[in-house]
Order: C-alpha cells, then structure tokens, then sequence
C-alpha cells in the first residue's frame, strides 16, 4: 500500500472531517458529548497550526497535529487513522514525522493528552518512548483525562 503524507493545517477539509469523525469516537467512549464538554475547547480543528494528512489513493486515511503549548514544548493533537486502514504503521509513521518537524521547529519535548480507554493510542505512546507524566493546564482540572510526554 502506498501511502502519501502531506502538510496542512486545522482549516484543512479533509481535517476537519476527521475532526468531526474523533469528536463523534471520543464522545461514545465516555457515554456522550456532555461527559466531554470541558475538553471541546481545547481541541478546535482551526487551533491546529501543523496538519498531518495520510492519504490513499488520494484519498484522507488519516490525520495528526502538532499546536505550539510552550516555547520548549509542542503537543500532538488528534492522531486519528480511519479503523480499515489501522495495522498498516500510519499513526506511527504520523508520529515519526510529527517528532522530526516539532524538532525542526525547535521544540525540546512532545507532549499530548489522551484518555486511559484509549488503550491503541496509550500502546503507540509508551511503545515510542512517552512517559506518563502529570496532567499539564487546562487537563490538570479535567476528569478522565492522563498526560504523555517525551524528550525529543
């Protein structure tokens, strides 16, 4: 499978269709949208600065971001592949690419929310070096949430 890799930002439309496609997942693992309300405002599409699209065939597979949280750190936001297409390394791939380009950048260390339920993303993580670390503002105030970090 060839898979192409291109970079946008959060205005982007195929990111905002995987946008809309991750609200919809990540509401249905916590019994719906008003179990997440509080997080909603920390992860708008347009926010996003740097946009990681997978595509196949010319077709949107997937999707990360990286949105500037310091001047010594970046956080990864939305790493998302659609379900018929997980198992082909694209989210690893994604990271790979999003680990050069906020080192590019200058930034010194990755960081990244994401839920305990979310075993896949929590796996990728640990298996690419991120540590578990205290919540980081504004998930420090907000329920089920657990942060990663890694020295880039």
């Amino acid at each position: 499978m060839n898979i192409d890799y291109k970079w946008t930002d959060g205005c982007d439309e195929d990111f905002h269709k995987f946008y809309l496609k991750t609200e919809e997942f990540y509401s249905s693992i916590v019994g719906g949208l008003k179990n997440r309300e509080a997080f909603v405002p920390y992860n708008i599409s347009e926010s996003i600065s740097d946009v990681l699209i997978a595509s196949v065939s010319g077709s949107a597979v997937g999707c990360a971001g990286l949105k500037a949280y310091s001047d010594q750190d970046v956080e990864i936001k939305r790493v998302w592949v659609d379900p018929e297409y997980r198992g082909n390394h694209i989210s690893a791939a994604m990271m790979d690419e999003l680990e050069r380009r906020a080192q590019e950048r200058g930034f010194r260390r990755a960081i990244l929310q994401t839920r305990p339920q979310m075993e896949a993303a929590v796996s990728l993580y640990t298996k690419r070096g991120y540590k578990l670390i205290d919540n980081y503002p504004p998930y420090d105030k907000l329920d089920g949430a657990i942060c990663f970090a890694k020295e880039l």
